[in-house]
């Protein structure tokens, strides 16, 4: 009797540990052919992002490697974004992968299961705000963790070639849960590094940070009473 295919779509914290789960449980015993599928190389614990957009982590040194976490976990990793679900025949279809002159690495893909599970997880969702999709940058995954990085250091790079000037650097943040707040506190030690690396003129006195929170209080998970803060309407 042929074991079972189980794939994995997502390797973000749910996918991730299930298929790392389901290796040694049933994929170390070959009772079960355990396939993670992600468009990424490796893993970085969301939560985490907001170190990456300010630089006091480095993702490419912190990030979780697949492949090698699938090899010592027993299941495999499959490289692709999801195309096609073919429910009839049990299969799913995977993009080719191109470099980045566009030439093909690998051709579109096609994987059959038994079992499949979707763990694409959740992007931040802009409530249909006009603008914001234009003109603001998301921390939903490492890219958009360094684009904001890149204009960080920009920003402040250009503060920095401007001795003498009186205008502060303005970054607002939407969101007041735990990677707002956390962000907010991050852009101040970046500062304080930056400061310390040779940007000249640069301190927490040329940085304004505006943290925007629809709620009464931010960190709104936490009990009330704790942070004793709120926020001014």
């Amino acid at each position: 009797m042929p074991i079972k295919k189980i794939v994995i779509v997502g390797g973000g914290a749910g996918g991730l540990e299930l298929a790392t789960s389901l290796g040694h449980k049933l994929g170390r015993k070959n009772k079960a052919e355990v396939t993670l599928i992600d468009r990424n190389h490796s893993h970085l614990w969301k939560p985490l992002l907001h170190e990456v957009a300010t630089g006091s982590l480095d993702d490419g040194v912190d990030a979780l490697s697949y492949l090698a976490h699938a090899r010592n976990h027993h299941f495999s990793f499959q490289l692709g974004s999801l195309t096609n679900i073919d429910r009839d025949n049990k299969t799913v279809q995977l993009a080719q992968i191109c470099d980045e002159q566009g030439d093909e690495l690998v051709p579109e893909r096609e994987l059959s299961y038994d079992i499949l599970v979707m763990a694409l997880g959740s992007t931040s969702n802009d409530f249909g705000t006009p603008g914001v999709k234009d003109n603001c940058i998301f921390l939903d995954n490492p890219h958009q963790a360094r684009r904001f990085h890149n204009e960080m250091l920009n920003l402040f790079l250009k503060f920095s070639a401007q001795p003498g000037q009186k205008e502060s650097v303005n970054i607002a943040i939407v969101g007041g849960g735990a990677t707002g707040v956390e962000l907010s506190a991050e852009l101040h030690n970046a500062v304080k590094q930056l400061h310390s690396y040779g940007f000249e003129g640069l301190d927490n006195s040329a940085l304004n940070v505006t943290l925007v929170e629809a709620g009464e209080r931010i960190l709104p998970a936490l009990p009330r009473g704790f942070p004793p803060l709120r926020i001014r309407s």
